[in-house]
């Protein structure tokens, strides 16, 4: 599980086939801003909101193996470019976003990111089937980042980012266009589950 407090911005810096007949690729993430003393193999890091597991480990970079359904259910990952990075967390860490699973729900996109002081105003395009899980003042994760929906028209929505969100990940660099990983608030995912079961499964 993760929170969606991005700790540090890494970058892909190469992009292996693993030659497994499957088409799984290989990253190595340059982690230096991260602190990789307490990771060990086959520990859990958040790229870009996606859980990926450690399989090898150096000072300063990590990689990760990562599948073809992944690669074609996500963004972010098929190239080089920075990366928003989270470690998995412990149970006594502080939850200052929301309970993030890793599982990324959908790609959505930004239809609008306009200055507002300051601070940008961040619109995205849910995939329909993803819309009723997100709601006015409720948690929704952007490329890893727990945020906090503003207002929700349809399938769209839209958040406020104030600078430090702006400086401390990879949101900044989002443009009109851009498409982004969204995972959904696990909990709508289980009310709605318990509304359609009665609570009971026959």
């Amino acid at each position: 599980m993760f929170s969606g407090i991005i700790a540090a911005v890494g970058r892909i810096s190469a992009i292996t086939p693993r030659g497994d007949g499957a088409a799984t690729v290989r990253l190595r993430i340059d982690a230096s801003r991260l602190g990789l003393d307490d990771v060990s193999l086959g520990d859990s890091i958040a790229c870009n909101g996606v859980c990926l597991t450690v399989v090898d480990l150096a000072d300063e970079s990590f990689c990760v193996d990562v599948s073809p359904e992944t690669l074609a259910c996500t963004v972010g990952l098929a190239e080089a470019g920075p990366v928003n990075l989270e470690k998995a967390l412990r149970l006594a860490d502080r939850l200052g976003g929301h309970l993030v699973s890793g599982h990324v729900d959908g790609v959505g996109e930004v239809l609008r990111f306009d200055a507002v002081g300051d601070n940008r105003w961040l619109e995205i395009r849910a995939p329909a089937a993803l819309a009723r899980y997100i709601a006015r003042k409720g948690s929704v994760t952007v490329d890893g980042v727990s945020l906090t929906t503003n207002s929700v028209d349809g399938a769209s929505f839209s958040i406020n980012l104030i600078p430090h969100t702006l400086a401390a990940t990879t949101l900044g660099r989002l443009a009109a266009g851009s498409r982004v990983n969204l995972e959904v608030d696990l909990i709508a995912r289980y009310c709605e589950r318990l509304l359609a079961t009665g609570g009971t499964i026959d």
